[in-house]
């Protein structure tokens, strides 16, 4: 079964608000990989684990039909709210049973989600759904490292390495997986038409304040916050006075810029 640690309807908010959507350059890897393989229209897309909805929304345009599933109630209950889309539903369970009718899928993607999964259940329920030379897409960010603001990048890098070193101790085993760049998942995979990158750089300009609500979506920050609630909070405190006084501001509105590196793993089953 899915590890659940994304069930708190507080960090479910967080969730939505601070973590972004995929970027154009994974959309565009999932799609032309996908345009090789499978005829149009698109009948269904599946976005396993799906949270609040953030890449779930992307595959609303390609598709007749849209669904997202998450295990977390309140993850849903979230999407649910913030997002009316005509063709897309999102329903409550888990990622080894997909609520979908054999080989009726044509796209099934996992957004910082697959490494929570049980692999070799979920691979399985993959191959059920999925249609003959149907794809999957699962992509994930790797732990960030760089942080840039004018000529303070190294010293922005450096309490980010603080940071990672902090909370590491509250880490789910599972996120090695992530910390591999999806290696173990790749060579679960049974199909042979497969690919692997974990190169694919993209830099997003934000609000300080949005890094470190984002930093609080983080499964290990979250461990953190509820073994230790007063003490995590000081901890972000801390960490965004470091930041501010790095960067000689007052303002956690002033804007860095973030460097997210991204792995995909990409696979269509046989026809």
């Amino acid at each position: 079964m899915a590890t659940q640690l994304f069930e708190d309807k507080e960090h479910a908010s967080k969730y939505q608000k601070y973590r972004t959507s995929p970027p154009q350059e994974i959309q565009d890897l999932i799609f032309s990989y996908l345009d090789k393989r499978l005829n149009k229209p698109y009948e269904l897309a599946v976005d396993v684990g799906c949270g609040t909805g953030q890449s779930t929304k992307l595959l609303a345009p390609h598709f007749v039909k849209v669904l997202g599933t998450d295990i977390s109630k309140a993850q849903i209950e979230e999407a649910n709210k913030v997002l009316k889309l005509p063709n897309t539903t999102f329903r409550t369970s888990p990622a080894e049973e997909v609520p979908v009718d054999d080989a009726s899928v044509d796209l099934i993607t996992a957004c910082a989600a697959v490494h929570w999964f049980d692999i070799g259940k979920f691979l399985k329920e993959v191959d059920r759904i999925l249609k003959p030379s149907g794809c999957l897409a699962f992509y994930s960010y790797l732990p960030i490292r760089d942080i840039h603001y004018k000529d303070r990048s190294e010293q922005m890098c450096k309490v980010m390495s603080e940071i990672d070193d902090a909370i590491n101790k509250y880490e789910h085993e599972k996120v090695q997986r992530v910390r591999n760049g999806y290696k173990e998942i790749f060579d679960a995979i049974p199909y042979t038409d497969k690919l692997r990158r974990d190169d694919v750089i993209i830099k997003v300009k934000m609000p300080l304040s949005d890094l470190i609500g984002l930093i609080q979506t983080f499964s290990m920050f979250q461990t953190y916050y509820r073994l230790e609630p007063e003490k995590a909070m000081d901890f972000i405190k801390t960490t965004e006075q470091k930041f501010l006084k790095i960067m000689e501001v007052s303002s956690s509105e002033t804007e860095v810029e973030v460097c997210f590196r991204y792995v995909i793993v990409l696979a269509s089953k046989p026809k």
